[in-house]
């Protein structure tokens, strides 16, 4: 590969089944039991599953009596929320002491550069070997790590060896590691559209590699290009130690379904008031409300409405809400409503240098 940037040192933690984790780390005797966060309850769905409970299928996002099938012995666990917060902020002070350029993903993983550190370590893979070790001994929880040029490459290594392992991808492997890499391993491929790159003849890195730029992008729309770029090893999207909230949202699944408007109404001021505390907490606002419906059978809708100006108040995003609701008659019972508000005023319009596509070089006698 030809490139004009200096290669950047790349590192992607990631916390191993952490909500399941830290409950196990808490109460000693849930160690080496299939237990899973969130799901209880007729209608519950799971936040977290330990690897106990993966190895009979259960996962997140699952319902929680689907899981119970699949294994009898499953032990649902509450979620507490502001424990997971608080453990978190342990680790990214760990994280901080080698580097500030660190960009939370969410509380459980977070991109950090370690190009030019603060111990002046010249080996990202050393670092974050220490940096593992220090999470393990500090705060009793095991992590797993990518490391690479580029947040791509680093987010699909630190999934190679789960749990409690890492994997580097040298500079001079890039090319070889992503060709050789199941599609579906590839950051950003979900099931619809692995399955339609089946249907293409892409299985793997290579296949992708194989395809025109115009071909992808009239397959794939704007998600082309990236697949285009990314499997060259172009992926050049800085980390950003302040990333810029793009929307603010809350929901609420109910224990029974919603037939009638009427009996939603209550519900949808109940999440305006989240919203609204939510805005009120990080000091935002919003122009853009959204109004997310799940029916029963799992079809999902949105109705959005734009204003003039920038709102968090609990009522006008309620009487937003209202309007959107009757809109239009519903398809079926809901199952599901959430209120979101985006086009923040947080947003920007300019886009730094750093961020434009770029290409990069490979440099064989890297130290990585």
């Amino acid at each position: 590969m030809d490139f004009n940037l200096p290669i950047r040192k790349i590192i992607h933690v990631d916390m191993d089944a952490y909500y399941a984790s830290v409950e196990q780390m808490d109460n000693p005797g849930l160690k080496g039991k299939p237990i899973a966060v969130g799901g209880g309850g007729r209608r519950g769905v799971i936040s977290a599953a330990s690897y106990e409970a993966r190895q009979f299928g259960v996962k997140s996002a699952m319902s929680g009596r689907l899981a119970e099938k699949l294994c009898p012995n499953l032990i649902f666990v509450k979620p507490r929320f502001d424990r997971y917060k608080e453990i978190s902020q342990d680790i990214r002070k760990i994280f901080y002491d080698y580097t500030d350029l660190v960009e939370p993903l969410s509380l459980d993983e977070a991109y950090l550069d370690v190009t030019e550190n603060k111990i002046a370590f010249p080996s990202a893979t050393l670092i974050a070997q220490k940096i593992r070790q220090r999470i393990h001994n500090e705060i009793g929880l095991t992590a797993s790590a990518g490391i690479s040029i580029n947040k791509f490459i680093a987010k699909v290594a630190s999934d190679i060896n789960k749990p409690n392992g890492q994997k580097t991808v040298n500079p001079e492997d890039v090319l070889t590691f992503l060709e050789d890499l199941d599609i579906r391993k590839f950051y950003g491929v979900g099931k619809v559209t692995a399955e339609k790159m089946y249907q293409r003849g892409i299985f793997t890195g290579k296949d992708l590699k194989s395809k025109s730029l115009e071909y992808l992008e009239s397959q794939f729309g704007k998600s082309g290009k990236f697949f285009y770029q990314v499997v060259r090893g172009i992926h050049d999207s800085p980390v950003k130690p302040n990333r810029i909230r793009k929307s603010l949202a809350a929901e609420r699944t109910f224990s029974n379904n919603l037939s009638s408007e009427v009996f939603m109404l209550e519900k949808l001021e109940q999440i305006a008031n989240e919203v609204s505390r939510r805005l009120e907490q990080s000091n935002v606002a919003g122009k853009t409300i959204t109004l997310k419906i799940k029916y029963s059978d799992f079809t999902l809708q949105t109705r959005s409405k734009t204003l003039p100006y920038y709102l968090s108040d609990t009522s006008l995003i309620l009487e937003t809400a209202k309007e959107l609701l009757y809109q239009e008659k519903l398809n079926n019972s809901v199952r599901l409503l959430g209120i979101s508000l985006s086009n923040l005023n947080t947003d920007k319009q300019s886009q730094t240098k750093d961020e434009k596509q770029t290409s990069v070089s490979v440099q064989l006698k890297f130290d990585f």
